[in-house]
């Protein structure tokens, strides 16, 4: 039985940044993962957002190369992360990550072993070959458009810290050690 809810704490909805939004989510499923709830389980919109917020530290960071290497290319992964940029209403950054994955796609399997036996940082042409910087000039702010389809979404809850514990414990049907 999947878990229908995405789960967001009171404090994070009333906090005006949009990042606490986000964060609130990973911290749900980092806990639903602490409690040994397999992925499939919890709500696929949650796991989207997840991985949405990954991929955008990664590129803020350290740009596409980072998510590459980070991320040793994975393609449900990838997948992932195309389906949430239209899910988010982000056809720029939609454009932009497919025509990243194509390159990296187009690169030699030898050229891809070698970045990723490579140190990301010093001198790295195929790091500099990968990189993009369009990602930062691109005004859709993923961070806020993540935000907004969480809270904005119809499987959201909004609830206090206790209310929160209650429906993921009814969820596993034990109590949860609260740290």
């Amino acid at each position: 039985m999947e878990f229908g809810t995405i789960i967001i704490s009171e404090t994070a909805a009333n906090s005006g940044n949009p990042q606490d939004i986000i964060n609130s989510n990973i911290s749900v499923i980092n806990l639903m993962r602490e409690e040994k709830i397999d992925d499939d389980l919890i709500h696929e919109d949650a796991i989207m957002s997840y991985y949405m917020d990954y991929y955008v530290a990664q590129c803020t960071q350290g740009n596409f190369a980072q998510f590459v290497y980070n991320s040793k290319w994975n393609m449900e992964l990838n997948g992932l992360i195309a389906d949430g940029l239209e899910l988010l209403g982000a056809p720029k950054h939609l454009e932009l990550f497919q025509a990243q994955c194509k390159k990296v796609n187009l690169m030699s399997s030898v050229k891809r072993d070698k970045f990723f036996k490579s140190k990301l940082e010093g001198v790295n042409p195929i790091r500099d070959i990968i990189n993009n910087d369009i990602f930062f000039e691109i005004e859709e702010n993923l961070v806020e458009l993540n935000a907004a389809f969480l809270k904005e979404h119809p499987d959201t809850q909004v609830l206090s810290v206790d209310g929160m514990f209650e429906l993921l414990e009814e969820f596993v049907g034990r109590e949860i050690k609260r740290e």
